[in-house]
């Protein structure tokens, strides 16, 4: 059996690896760490690869595997508490100047702020691409919950994006 499978999972690798990278970076925000997910993503992908039903839902399938590796090695971490965030929920409404760019690594460091459950659901609405719904589904987490870690995520996010694109943005005037 797993000798059938090299080829699928050499094609695999081949085709998915840089979009699984770059969301267990996303996820991790430690190019080691995110090397050794991907890692782990592929081991569990070949050792499951007869789960794999539609060839063409391959990377969403990767990435499926690569997020629950990464939500069991959270579960061991000791999770910070959502009022340590200190959000101001009636300040966020803040239009963003689209020309300003976000830097990439200012990003990396916002998501890692994040305490994971906020983390996961940011990603995969943004980088996955899910809906609400799928992510409720796929979490086995009350919609509700889902737009809530939403908001409270984009939140944090904006709270830590915003003085470095302010100050891009008055550095270009």
């Amino acid at each position: 059996m797993v000798a059938d499978q090299t080829p699928e999972l050499t094609q695999l690798v081949h085709e998915h690896h840089a979009a699984v990278y770059r969301y267990a970076y996303r996820l991790t925000g430690s190019v080691h760490d995110a090397e050794d997910l991907t890692q782990q993503a592929f081991l569990a992908a070949h050792r499951k690869l007869d789960q794999l039903r539609e060839r063409q839902r391959a990377g969403s399938w990767l990435c499926s595997i690569l997020r629950n590796a990464w939500l069991k090695a959270q579960q061991r971490r000791t999770p910070a508490a959502a009022s340590s965030l200190e959000l101001d929920l009636q300040n966020l409404v803040h239009a963003r100047d689209e020309s300003t760019p976000i830097d990439r690594e200012q990003l990396q460091r916002g998501l890692n702020d994040l305490p994971p459950e906020f983390k996961v659901v940011l990603l995969m609405f943004y980088f996955e691409g899910l809906s609400y719904r799928a992510i409720a589904e796929q979490l086995a987490v009350p919609l509700g919950t889902v737009m809530s870690r939403l908001a409270r995520g984009k939140a944090h996010l904006r709270k830590r994006l915003e003085p470095a694109m302010l100050a891009t943005a008055d550095q270009g005037r």
